[in-house]
Order: structure tokens, then C-alpha cells, then sequence
């Protein structure tokens, strides 16, 4: 399975983004599925997804676990989340208004309004029926299970060899980080 390391402010600074594009202010589960979408289709584009979080199938459909975590306030984190995201208020979570996106590529923020775009109107419940369908996602019950992102390349049409050249350089990557921000 590859594990991508989870990078907390380039997670806010993508929330931060698509709820300014959303008007502030947005349901959580919904930022929770446009984030999953925003990571998803990053990672089949260049082989590493836009905040390195953990993907997990929960009965709602597919999550990234850190973020879904610090919206319901259960991680600690290094604070960032809380720097771009408002501490959830019943179902919503709102922007702070800070505007800093220095974590995020051109590339990456293209993508977050594309999806934002294309999916940011739909309502949360018709969210969770369209990603119950990716090919990834399996029912867990009222568990969770592990998403292997390779799964999402494999479906995505990459080849065995390119699986494991991204393992290997995610493995390079995560050493890195350990080695140097220890």
C-alpha cells in the first residue's frame, strides 16, 4: 500500500480555497467529498495527491482521514486547519479569510476549482451516492477500511512498472521528510 505523508497546511490551504470559491461557507461532509474528489483526481494526474492524507471508505463513501479528523476536532495537528478553516459550527465549517495558498501548486489550485466547479453545487447526499461508485470504494459497514491509492492508479490505466516507480519515490519522499523534520 503506498502512504503519502499528510502535509496539515496544504490540507487547509485546499479547504480554504474551495470554500471561498463556495461563498465561506459549506456543509463539512460536502468539503469532506470535494477534498476526497480534489486528492483523487491530483494523485491520477501526477502520482501524489494534494495533501498526502489517508484515504479510507467509510459507509458515506471515500474520506480522507486526516482532514475528516480535524473538522470533527479529534487531531491535534500542528494548527494550520485551524489558520484557513473555522472550527465547525453544527453541520457547516467556514473560511477564516486568510488568503495564503503558498502550499499549493498552480496545478493544484486548477484542479480544486475544477472540482469545485463541477461538483460544488450538488448537495452532500447526491456527493455520497456519486463517490459510493469509484471503483476504490468499498462498504466497511459501520467500520473503516484502508484505501491503497494505488488501487485508484491501477483503475486509472497506470502500468505495474509506473506503480512502482510512484512506490518507490513516495517511499523516498516520506524517508526524507522523517530524516529532516524530525
Amino acid at each position: 500500500m503506498i502512504e503519502f505523508v499528510f502535509h496539515e497546511r496544504k490540507a487547509a490551504q485546499a479547504a480554504a480555497r474551495l470554500l471561498r470559491r463556495h461563498g465561506g461557507e459549506m456543509e463539512y461532509f460536502k468539503l469532506i467529498k470535494l477534498m476526497y474528489l480534489a486528492d483523487r483526481r491530483v494523485l491520477i494526474e501526477t502520482g501524489l495527491p494534494i495533501t498526502g492524507d489517508r484515504m479510507v471508505s467509510m459507509d458515506h463513501g471515500p474520506v480522507l482521514s486526516g482532514v475528516y479528523d480535524l473538522i470533527k476536532g479529534e487531531r491535534a495537528g500542528d494548527g494550520s486547519w485551524n489558520t484557513y478553516v473555522n472550527p465547525r459550527t453544527g453541520h457547516s465549517v467556514s473560511w477564516t479569510g486568510r488568503k495564503d495558498e503558498s502550499e499549493l501548486s498552480e496545478g493544484e489550485r486548477g484542479v480544486l476549482d475544477e472540482v469545485h466547479a463541477e461538483f460544488g453545487g450538488r448537495h452532500w447526499w447526491r456527493l455520497r451516492d456519486e463517490t459510493h461508485k469509484l471503483r476504490e470504494w468499498h462498504d466497511p459497514g459501520k467500520s473503516s477500511l484502508p484505501i491503497d491509492p494505488g488501487e485508484i492508479l491501477k483503475s486509472a490505466g497506470i502500468s505495474d512498472l509506473d506503480l512502482e516507480i510512484v512506490t518507490a519515490e513516495v517511499a523516498e519522499i516520506a524517508a526524507f521528510k522523517k530524516k529532516y523534520t524530525a
